[in-house]
């Protein structure tokens, strides 16, 4: 399997479940948001909300399938599991809701938190908890912050963390990942293009991958 970062929190994660190659993308984002996707193919499209960062439908290409409601849904060999959350600590009152998916390809678990805005609650950790790779947004103003979001990684222990959703030169608004670094007590890793995982090469303690967004 391999995990690229397009840019804010849009992810393509490729796999070959069932000896046939599936490409997924989570919450495609517009040339608006400083990132441009280019056109992506993709079978499958999750959708954490529908604000315009993160449900750029225009960047897919092909005949895809959009999730982007609560549900479990198996395609292709894959499975895909959406748990509604909020994207503030209102209930959703004040920003709205959100979409966390749990995706299930070739014996890996990967979590995408969305724009998750409040620290999970007890049902929704036992949900999450036991996921190999966890994106999560750590920029603040929109979702969590650094702090809550180190809150999170020590509260679903993953194996990989993948960072997402922060401020860089093309995104300058959301907090930068050195906030989030620090929270954590680790150094910058030095960013990869892309991440290869297998169920061999999972680390057994917790791990921080940085990746560059691939543009197009």
């Amino acid at each position: 399997m391999e995990i690229v970062w397009l840019g804010h929190s849009c992810f393509r994660i490729r796999g070959r479940p069932a000896a046939k190659e599936v490409a997924v993308v989570t919450d495609p984002c517009p040339p608006t948001s400083g990132y441009t996707i280019g056109k992506q193919n993709a079978m499958v499209v999750t959708i954490s909300h529908d604000d315009a960062n993160h449900s750029y439908r225009k960047g897919i290409s092909g005949e895809p399938q959009f999730l982007d409601s609560p549900g479990e849904y198996e395609i292709q060999g894959v499975f895909f599991t959406s748990i509604r959350t909020y994207r503030d600590r209102e209930k959703g009152t004040v920003r709205g809701r959100n979409l966390v998916f749990v995706i299930e390809m070739e014996d890996i678990s990967i979590c995408h938190l969305g724009a998750l805005g409040h620290i999970p609650t007890a049902e929704q950790v036992e949900k999450l908890t036991g996921v190999d790779v966890l994106l999560i947004p750590v920029g603040g103003t929109t979702t969590i912050d650094g702090a809550h979001a180190a809150e999170v990684v020590s509260m679903l222990e993953p194996r990989l963390v993948v960072p997402m959703h922060y401020g860089t030169p093309v995104a300058p608004t959301l907090e930068p990942l050195d906030r989030f670094l620090k929270e954590m007590g680790v150094k910058s890793p030095e960013p990869q293009v892309k991440l290869p995982v297998s169920r061999k090469t999972l680390p057994n303690e917790t791990q921080l991958i940085v990746l560059n967004p691939k543009q197009r």
